[in-house]
């Protein structure tokens, strides 16, 4: 099955986490908190995990799924660096004595040749996205991500966040912390757990990787376009199997359900996506997708519901074993 996009809208249970923080206030540890408008239009101020924090838990399941397949990485990525491929400034040496860049200088072309290199190099790069100022010639080059996420926000009728104390362990004795800045003594904390339903949304443009985005011709193979496809599906998998962030050495979160819905598009409609802090969401979505279907005539827009975790794995699962590369 040719998949144009893939979004998923869901409600994952977490309890007892603190995987987004804002920064410290003296001893206390501070949440992430944001503020929403509920469905009966007021305003809630609720826990909440950004979408930075959940992309950059995608993406290093991405990293660790393309060095297991041997898929392409760029010098920064291969190290998992954040600056990625912006600092792997030996390629751009390379890219600029190279042949083909001079004929794309000539030609004025600097931009789409750098981004067919980028996108040929690096798996991480082709998906996650990357800007590039003053790489190989190019002024400001942009590769929009493939993948975009929502804050993972919580309900505010069943989301709570409390704070609570602890000491570290001083075996000498139990005097004042010392308040240097060797945070040194038995020093008293306060650290934040934040326990709830989090609504998730997420879109998945999987026609877009491999393609380059200025002349949108694709830079890949279809094999290797599958390959990367296929990571991109079972990094989305293992990033709710195993939701990194802070604080997990001690406060792993109790991840008790995630139950939503897939939608797919195998033409230019859009994956419809909806919140879950509509209760209705569900239903909702089947309705857009049947509307969409309708309008074009066929059954084009595809969903498919999971209620908990292990029927998420397996729909993903039948995803990424019928998933073919996009194609006009």
């Amino acid at each position: 099955m040719k998949l144009h996009s893939l979004s998923i809208s869901g409600l994952v249970t977490m309890n007892l986490h603190a995987l987004n923080n804002e920064g410290s206030e003296g001893n206390t540890m501070m949440t992430r908190m944001v503020e929403i408008v509920g469905e009966d239009g007021n305003l809630y101020t609720v826990n909440a995990v950004s979408g930075d924090m959940f992309k950059h838990i995608q993406a290093e399941h991405l990293f660790r799924e393309a060095k297991s397949l041997s898929l392409p990485l760029c010098g920064g990525c291969n190290q998992f660096d954040a600056n990625r491929i912006a600092c792997d400034f030996e390629l751009a040496a390379a890219v600029e004595k190279s042949k083909e860049y001079q004929e794309a200088k000539e030609k004025g072309k600097i931009d789409s040749y750098n981004l067919s290199r980028v996108i040929k190099t690096c798996t991480l790069d082709d998906c996650e996205g990357i800007l590039l100022t003053g790489w190989a010639g190019s002024k400001s080059l942009a590769r929009k991500s493939c993948i975009e996420f929502g804050w993972v926000v919580g309900r505010p009728e069943t989301t709570r966040t409390e704070t609570y104390m602890h000491a570290k362990y001083v075996p000498e004795g139990r005097g004042a912390g010392s308040g240097s800045e060797q945070n040194l003594g038995q020093n008293i904390f306060h650290r934040p757990a934040s326990s709830g339903q989090y609504a998730v949304v997420l879109n998945i443009d999987l026609y877009r990787i491999g393609r380059n985005d200025i002349t949108l011709d694709y830079e890949l193979d279809e094999d290797m376009r599958k390959k990367r496809i296929k990571a991109m599906l079972n990094s989305v998998l293992y990033t709710f199997v195993k939701p990194t962030g802070a604080h997990r050495n001690t406060q792993h979160p109790h991840v008790l359900d995630f139950s939503g819905v897939v939608a797919a598009s195998v033409t230019s409609l859009p994956s419809p996506t909806l919140s879950p802090l509509n209760k209705n969401y569900l239903d909702e979505i089947q309705v857009i997708a049947r509307n969409l279907n309708k309008l074009s005539g066929a059954e084009n827009v595809k969903t498919w519901q999971f209620s908990g975790l292990g029927n998420f794995s397996e729909v993903m699962g039948t995803i990424v074993n019928i998933v073919q590369p996009w194609s006009e």
